[in-house]
C-alpha cells in the first residue's frame, strides 16, 4: 500500500509539472507611459511575483507604446512608437490603454477588441462616452474591457457593483469623485480662505493642473457619476445630459452658515433613483455632519451606495494618483488573464437611459440673501417657508433653509428676489 500511495503521489506531481510546463506567459502591452503607465510598469515591477500568483500565470511586459524617447529608462526595452505593431501582434493578449482623452485611444482600443485582445482602461472620458459600445464588441469576442481605474482611482467600486451588490436593486449613488475639489473646500473649511488662494496653494502642490476647470467646473466628476449611474441603471448615461455645477461660486462665508447648520459642504456627483428613472447631478451640496461622506477631506475621495436590501455602504481610498490607479489597473489585468476566453457579463446596454429631468426634483436649498430688516426676513421666509440663519460675524445679509420644494418652484421663486446672493443645495 505504500509502494502504491509513493507511486500515486509520484504521477500526481507530474502531471502537475507537466500543467505548470504547458501554461504559456501572457503578454501584455502599455499604451502611454505617463503617469499611470509608468506607474503600471512600477507595480508589475515591484510585485512581479505575487501579481503572477494571482494571475495564475506569468504576464509579461512586452511592449510600451509612446510617442517619446525615454533615455536610460529599462522601458526602452519594449518601447514601440507605432500602435500597429502592438496589434498586429497575435501574441499580445491584454492591451493597457492609460493614454487619456477620447482620439486616439477610442480607435486603439476599439480596434484592439476586434483584435480579440482583452483592454484595461482607467480612461473615465473614453469609457463614460463609448463604454457601453466597446462592452459590446468585448462580449462578442470573448474577451473583455475592464475599467476599474476610471471611476475612484484606486477605490475598488465597478467590480462591486457588477460583481458583488448584483442582488440588490441600487437606489442611490453618491460620492466625492474629485480629490482636487475635495481638497479646496476641506482647505476652506477648515482655515476660512478664500476659494483662489486655495486654488493656487492646491496647483503649487500638484493637486491641481495649472487648467483647473475639469476639476473645479464638475466635468471630472460628471465622467464618473455618467458612468456609475449606467452600470446602475443597465443603460448608457450621456455625460451631457447631467446637470453639473462646479465650486467657483463657493465662498468662506457660505462656510460660516455650514457651521451654524452644523453641516459639511462637498461636491457631490449623484445618482438617484426617481420613479423608473434616475436622477443624475453634479453639484456643491450641504450635507449633515452625520453623512458618511461628510468626513471625507483632502484628496481622498468616497463612493455611497444604498441598496433596497443591502441598505448603506460606502467605498474610502484614494481616488486618484500614480500608484493607487496604476494598482486597480493591474488588478483588472490580473482578472482579464483569470478569464482569458470568458467574457465577465456586465450589464450596461447602448440604450439610452432616460433621465429624470432635473427640473422635477425634490430637495432644499439654502440661500444667502442681501438686507436684514424685518420686511426683508418676513418676505424670504413667507416665499420659501424656510428657516432662518445667521452667521457669526456676517452682516448685511441672512441665510435661509427653503421647504422642499422641485428644482423648478425653487427657480421660480428665486426669480421674484433681486436680493440673493447665493444658492447651495442643502440635504443637512
Amino acid at each position: 500500500p505504500k509502494k502504491n500511495f509513493r507511486l500515486l503521489m509520484n504521477l500526481r506531481r507530474t502531471r502537475q509539472n507537466k500543467i505548470i510546463r504547458r501554461k504559456k506567459m501572457v503578454n501584455i502591452a502599455v499604451l502611454g507611459y505617463g503617469t499611470v503607465g509608468s506607474g503600471v510598469v512600477e507595480v508589475l515591477r515591484t510585485n512581479q511575483e505575487s501579481i503572477n500568483k494571482r494571475a495564475g500565470q506569468e504576464i509579461n511586459l512586452k511592449y510600451v507604446l509612446d510617442l517619446r524617447d525615454f533615455p536610460g529608462d529599462p522601458v526602452e526595452k519594449v518601447l514601440v512608437h507605432d500602435y500597429d505593431t502592438i496589434l498586429n501582434d497575435d501574441d499580445v493578449k491584454i492591451v493597457v490603454e492609460v493614454m487619456g482623452g477620447v482620439n486616439p485611444a477610442y480607435q486603439f482600443v476599439k480596434n484592439a477588441l476586434l483584435k480579440g485582445k482583452s483592454v484595461c482602461t482607467s480612461n473615465k472620458e473614453l469609457v463614460a462616452k463609448h463604454g457601453a459600445e466597446l462592452l459590446e464588441i468585448a462580449k462578442a469576442n470573448k474577451i473583455n474591457f475592464l475599467f476599474e481605474a476610471s471611476v475612484g482611482g484606486g477605490i475598488p467600486i465597478i467590480r462591486p457593483l457588477n460583481q458583488s451588490l448584483t442582488a440588490d436593486e441600487i437606489v442611490e449613488i453618491s460620492g466625492i469623485l474629485n480629490g482636487t475639489t475635495n481638497y479646496i473646500l476641506t482647505k476652506m473649511s477648515k482655515e476660512g480662505l478664500p476659494f483662489d488662494t486655495v486654488l493656487k496653494e492646491a496647483q503649487e502642490l500638484g493637486y491641481a493642473e495649472r487648467n483647473p476647470e475639469a476639476d473645479v467646473e464638475g466635468y471630472d466628476a460628471c465622467r464618473k457619476i455618467a458612468i456609475l449611474s449606467s452600470l446602475a441603471c443597465g443603460h448608457q448615461v450621456d455625460f451631457e445630459d447631467i446637470y453639473t455645477e462646479g465650486i467657483t461660486k463657493i465662498t468662506d462665508v457660505d462656510f460660516k452658515y455650514a457651521s451654524k447648520l452644523d453641516v459639511s459642504i462637498k461636491l457631490i456627483g449623484s445618482s438617484r433613483k426617481v420613479g423608473n428613472g434616475f436622477a443624475a447631478m453634479v453639484a456643491p451640496k450641504m450635507i449633515s455632519n452625520d453623512h458618511p461622506l461628510a468626513g471625507v477631506n483632502g484628496v481622498m475621495n468616497a463612493i455611497f451606495v444604498k441598496g433596497n436590501v443591502l441598505g448603506d455602504v460606502m467605498f474610502y481610498g484614494a481616488g486618484a494618483g500614480k500608484l493607487p490607479t496604476a494598482s486597480a489597473v493591474v488588478s483588472d489585468v490580473v482578472d482579464a488573464v483569470k478569464h482569458m476566453g470568458t467574457n465577465i457579463m456586465t450589464i450596461w446596454s447602448t440604450h439610452k437611459a432616460d433621465l429624470v429631468d432635473i427640473k422635477n426634483v425634490v430637495t432644499r436649498f439654502f440661500i444667502r440673501v442681501k438686507g436684514d430688516d424685518d420686511a426683508d426676513v418676513a418676505a424670504v421666509k413667507a416665499a420659501f417657508n424656510g428657516e432662518i440663519v445667521r452667521a457669526d460675524g456676517v452682516t448685511g445679509e441672512f441665510g435661509c433653509v427653503t421647504a422642499p420644494m422641485t428644482e423648478k418652484e425653487y427657480a421660480d421663486k428665486a426669480a421674484g428676489f433681486d436680493g440673493i446672493i447665493s444658492m447651495i443645495r442643502y440635504e443637512g
